[in-house]
């Protein structure tokens, strides 16, 4: 049974950051005026209006749009993850691509989005839906640097330890559409960016690397975080002397706070980990638990942060604290995972088999973690759940829990014991939501 409440809390928190209804929620048409959150635009200061996105969710929001202004909208192009489809009218052309390593139709979609606005003038709109997997799914490498070699340089970054901000960082600054230089490419038209938040806090600049917002990164910071994970002397070439052209003021760095770029700029956050979170909680309660949010700020080690609920779940068992039982715990955010095995997961699978270790041999206690886009990892699953019991089921498989887990090797882990959650494309992407229930 705790079991099912895990599922039916994660499966509700899904529903509260559902793309279409999100984007339906900001923004609407009220006779000859549109209205974006607590803005007022009037509609015949427009001759075109366009829609440009990319994301996991890119797909949904841009239905979203389509359903507020209908025949208003004259065309568009949204970059999304293969299978993350949405139906929208003919007028809207989604183009799947690569994440989160980005491949030849991520390029292509770009460069079409690019087509389709940088020639727009003073009247003409642009909506811009920007979602989780964005930074994959918007690749435009700077000349003289290769799609094999971002790829690869992704690829490191995701490996190394790196957390979203860093990686973001240097996405930016080899990129020709990032940390918001498309903002420049859309001007002296008004841009109205809609955003569905998969970053800690709901930083515009780092949500798939702020395309549209200005960029507190410098070159100097992406050579110091190359530096820091020791990827100087790992990275091409051709990347490293670009990124030291903008350290030496050879190329110009990424617009700015004060860039009159951002002048005609709107951008709204339309859902984020926080509100996921809180209709976990509300779910949570209904189903009769004392529920406790921990946080929608959690990063660091995946398998240390497993340590602390597994720590908290002991504490409520003993002491009755922080929450008495029957008790749900909950936390959000995104944290990351440093790959020194060669086996397959993802950080919300390797989170559960490590607190999976720790509340061996426990009674009523449940732990889960999925990512609210439905993949974790390169993999076709969510998450997992495990309990107590765990340890000692995969025992009788003669299967050593800490062996998968040094050898990052969750996902084959929960697949013998049939314990991931496979949700499919869930169209949405706001981090992460773990789960620690105790009765």
């Amino acid at each position: 049974k705790m079991r099912r409440d895990a599922l039916e809390i994660f499966n509700f928190s899904l529903q509260s950051v559902d793309p279409i209804a999100a984007v339906k929620h900001h923004l609407k048409i009220d006779g000859e005026k549109l209205i974006v959150q607590d803005k007022s635009f009037p509609l015949s200061s427009f001759e075109n209006i366009y829609l440009i996105g990319f994301g996991k969710a890119a797909a949904a929001m841009a239905r979203g749009v389509e359903e507020v202004l209908g025949s208003k909208l004259k065309a568009g192009i949204v970059n999304v993850k293969y299978g993350h489809l949405e139906r929208v009218s003919p007028k809207i052309r989604i183009n799947e691509a690569g994440h989160p390593v980005p491949d030849e139709a991520g390029i292509y979609g770009t460069n079409k989005i690019v087509e389709l606005v940088s020639n727009c003038t003073e009247r003409d709109l642009v909506f811009c839906v920007i979602s989780g997997g964005g930074s994959a799914l918007f690749p435009s490498p700077q000349e003289g640097i290769t799609l094999e070699q971002k790829q690869k340089t992704t690829g490191q970054l995701l490996t190394c330890g790196a957390d979203i901000k860093e990686i973001n960082a240097i996405r930016k600054h080899i990129s020709k559409v990032k940390g918001g230089q498309l903002a420049k490419i859309v001007q002296p038209a008004t841009l109205i960016a809609l955003v569905l938040s998969d970053v800690v806090g709901d930083p515009l600049d780092a949500i798939a690397s702020g395309p549209t917002a200005p960029d507190e990164t410098t070159f100097d910071d992406c050579i110091a975080i190359l530096e820091k994970y020791d990827l100087t002397g790992k990275i091409y070439e051709d990347v490293i002397d670009h990124l030291k052209a903008g350290v030496q003021k050879r190329i110009p760095d990424t617009p700015k706070a004060d860039d009159p770029v951002f002048e005609k700029t709107t951008t709204v956050i339309v859902g984020s980990n926080s509100k996921a979170i809180s209709a976990a909680k509300e779910r949570a309660e209904k189903l009769g638990y004392n529920t406790l949010i921990l946080s929608s700020f959690v990063e660091g080690e995946t398998k240390d942060v497993a340590r602390v609920h597994a720590a908290i779940a002991k504490e409520v068992l003993k002491t009755g604290n922080p929450i008495p039982k029957p008790a749900c715990i909950i936390s959000g955010g995104e944290t990351t995972v440093t790959v020194k095995g060669n086996g397959l997961g993802g950080r919300n699978q390797e989170f559960v088999l490590a607190a999976s270790i720790d509340i061996q041999g426990l009674e009523n206690v449940v732990a889960m973690s999925a990512g609210t886009d439905g993949t974790d990892g390169p993999t076709d699953a969510a998450g997992a759940i495990a309990d107590g019991l765990t340890i000692e089921r995969a025992t009788h498989l003669q299967m050593k829990a800490l062996d998968y887990l040094q050898n990052n090797d969750s996902y084959h882990f929960f697949e013998k014991l049939g314990d991931l959650i496979k949700t499919g494309p869930t169209n949405t992407n706001v981090m992460d939501l773990r789960l620690i229930l105790i009765r």
